[in-house]
């Protein structure tokens, strides 16, 4: 299948580092607004076409599938665009800016027919399908409560601090452990709670976030530019807790009895660098004639961008390409 990258900055080459491991992905395109740039990119990775400009990539009728690497505030124009093109579309996290603008996105791949994803990657790696086996287990009995953190020194990356590229903690960062919680707790967040200390342009530089599931379930939340955390996650019950180390890209998971005694320690499988997996799962599924990947199916991603619109409302923070 003829892949092509849309925007080629630092996530893109991690992408690119895991498709050039992958039988079934053709390396074709890339396309960047400076022409240069996408030339550099070819070149390093091995891409056939270089473009510079995205609407030239998309007119390429080989061009079959697109990963869109760009800002967060453009992953709608440039999904759409994409799909407009005929294009099956792979969106880096966070999906789009509001749950209005994912609706639109899914409503368009529908009728369609083409394939539309989400790249938060946690969602499609093996460590999921090994969690939620330890949980089946019974092995830590009633589970009721989580924690989840992630948080690196980030004060220095432009965009992380521009309202205008949606920037902030949360649509970057906060989007993890809010996807580590919905994995493990799958029923209905009936309450949010959410805080956040504000940068002066506007963005969140640190928050918390608590969730109130349904069926009585608890998992707190945190998320930090401006730190570096431990990025663990705790699963507890009335039998034990699992520690997850790096929520982030899981390392390893440990299973500890009421002594906080360790009984069992699972290693995640070897991988290119774990971009791979979601790849993977969205050629499947282009195969398959299907619109969404089951591991992140669009009823999934739009539960989060409606979870993380109610959060954003709590802190009054709306992105400039909000106002009406």
């Amino acid at each position: 299948m003829k892949f092509a990258i849309l925007a080629p900055g630092k996530i893109a080459n991690s992408m690119a580092k895991a498709i050039s491991g992958i039988e079934k992905i053709e390396r074709y395109a890339v396309a960047s607004r400076d022409q240069e740039r996408a030339d550099i990119f070819a070149k390093k990775w091995g891409f056939e076409k270089a473009y510079g400009s995205y609407e030239a990539m998309v007119e390429d009728p080989q061009v079959e599938f697109v990963y869109v690497a760009s800002p967060h505030s453009h992953h709608y124009e440039h999904a759409k665009l994409c799909l407009e093109h005929g294009k099956h579309v792979l969106v880096e996290k966070a999906f789009t800016v509001n749950a209005q603008q994912a609706e639109e996105l899914i409503r368009l791949s529908r009728e369609k027919h083409l394939l539309l994803a989400e790249a938060i990657w946690t969602r499609y790696m093996p460590s999921r399908n090994m969690i939620d086996e330890i949980l089946a287990s019974g092995v830590l009995g009633k589970v009721t409560s989580l924690t989840a953190n992630l948080g690196y020194i980030l004060p220095h990356v432009e965009r992380m601090q521009n309202p205008e590229l949606a920037g902030g903690a949360l649509l970057d960062l906060g989007v993890y452990p809010i996807n580590f919680a919905l994995m493990a707790f799958q029923g209905e967040v009936k309450e949010v709670h959410a805080a956040a200390v504000m940068s002066p342009k506007g963005v969140d530089w640190v928050n918390s976030m608590t969730f109130i599931f349904e069926d009585g379930k608890m998992a707190v939340l945190h998320s930090d530019m401006l730190a570096q955390t431990d990025r663990q996650g705790v699963i507890s019950g009335d039998k034990g807790y699992l520690e997850v180390q790096n929520i982030n890209n899981c390392e390893e998971i440990r299973v500890f009895d009421l002594d906080r005694k360790m009984t069992a320690c699972y290693q995640v499988p070897e991988q290119i660098n774990g971009y791979e997996y979601e790849a993977l799962s969205c050629i499947k599924a282009i195969e398959e004639g299907k619109v969404e990947c089951p591991e992140m199916p669009h009823s999934e991603t739009l539960r989060v961008m409606k979870l993380l619109d109610g959060i954003r409302r709590q802190w009054g923070m709306v992105f400039p390409c909000e106002e009406s």
